[in-house]
C-alpha cells in the first residue's frame, strides 16, 4: 500500500493474482472478473471525475472541471493498489487458518489469537448454518421467498432467531469444552503440529533480507513515484531495477514455495513414499 510506482504495483498486482488464482482456481477468476475489475474501473473513474490536480491539461469535463493525465495515472495506481490490497487478503483468509494462527500468536496474546480464531472459525460455520436453516425452512414452506411481504418478514426473523439460539448454544458448549479442558490454569500446555525447523529459519532470513532489501530503497528513495502535479520518478538505474527484482522475488515467495511442495509430494508418491500410498 505504500508503494505507488507503477512497477512495483503491476509486480503485487499480478503476483497477487497468481496466488489467488492457484489457492482458490475457478472461483478466483470469477472473483477478478466479476467483482474485482469493475470495482477496479470504478476507482480509475472516480478519481479523474473528483480530483482535477495536474499540470498536463487533456480537456473540459461538461461541468466545467478541467480532466488532467496526473488524475488518470493516479487513479489507474489508485485502482491497481487496492486490487492488490484485496486479493493478498483472500490469499491470507485461504491459508491463515485458525489452529496457524493460533500456534503463531498464542503465546504472544493468548486471549486476542484465541478470540480472533474463534470468530474466524465462527463465520464459516455460521454460513453453513443459516444454509442447512434455510433449507429446512424451505421445505416447510416457511422460506423468506415464500408467501406475502408481511409473511416473508415472519419467516425471516423465525430464521434469525433459530440462527441466534444456535449461536447462543454453540458458546456454551464451547465455553464448557474449554472449561473440561483445563483453558486458563496455570501450567497448561497447548498441542500443536507444527515446529520452527531448518525450512522455517530459511524461509524468515529470506522474508527478512528481502524486506530490509526493499526497506532500504524505499527510505533511499529508490522507489519513489510523484503524480501530482507532474509525473515524476527516481532515475533508472541498476540499483533502482534491483529494487523491483527483490519485490518481485518477495511477492513471488508463496506461489515458487507452493509449487515446489507440490513437485515434492508427487515425486513421493510416484515412488511410492508418500502419505497417500501408504494409506
Amino acid at each position: 500500500m505504500f508503494f505507488m510506482h507503477p512497477a512495483s504495483l503491476s509486480i503485487s498486482l499480478l503476483c497477487a493474482m497468481i496466488y489467488s488464482i492457484y489457492l482458490n482456481g475457478r472461483r478466483a477468476v470469477r472473483f477478478q472478473l466479476f467483482c474485482l475489475l469493475p470495482m477496479m474501473l470504478l476507482a480509475a473513474v472516480v478519481n479523474p471525475a473528483f480530483n482535477h490536480e495536474g499540470a498536463t491539461l487533456l480537456m473540459y469535463l461538461p461541468s466545467g472541471n478541467p480532466l488532467t493525465l496526473e488524475s488518470i495515472l493516479y487513479g489507474l495506481a489508485a485502482a491497481a493498489m487496492l486490487a492488490a490490497v484485496i486479493l493478498w487478503f483472500s490469499c491470507y483468509t485461504a491459508v491463515m487458518t485458525s489452529d496457524k494462527f493460533v500456534y503463531l500468536f498464542g503465546r504472544v496474546i493468548p486471549a486476542l489469537s484465541l478470540v480472533l480464531s474463534m470468530t474466524l472459525r465462527f463465520v464459516p460455520k455460521f454460513k453453513i448454518q443459516l444454509h442447512t436453516v434455510s433449507e429446512a425452512q424451505r421445505c416447510v414452506g416457511r422460506d423468506v421467498s415464500n408467501g406475502s411481504l408481511i409473511q416473508r418478514l415472519r419467516n425471516a426473523v423465525t430464521i434469525l432467531s433459530i440462527m441466534l439460539t444456535w449461536a447462543l448454544e454453540n458458546a456454551i458448549e464451547t465455553a464448557d469444552s474449554m472449561k473440561s479442558r483445563g483453558y486458563g490454569l496455570p501450567g497448561r500446555t497447548a498441542f500443536s503440529i507444527y515446529r520452527f525447523d531448518d525450512r522455517d529459519r530459511a524461509v524468515l532470513g529470506w522474508l527478512a533480507f528481502c524486506g530490509f532489501y526493499i526497506l532500504s530503497g524505499w527510505l533511499a528513495g529508490g522507489l519513489y513515484w510523484r503524480y501530482y502535479p507532474t509525473v515524476k520518478s527516481t532515475t533508472i538505474s541498476p540499483l533502482t531495477i534491483s529494487f523491483q527484482l527483490v519485490y518481485l522475488a518477495l511477492c513471488l515467495t508463496p506461489v515458487l514455495l507452493n509449487l515446489r511442495e507440490d513437485r515434492f509430494w508427487k515425486r513421493q508418491n510416484k515412488k511410492g513414499e508418500g502419505p497417500c500410498c501408504k494409506a
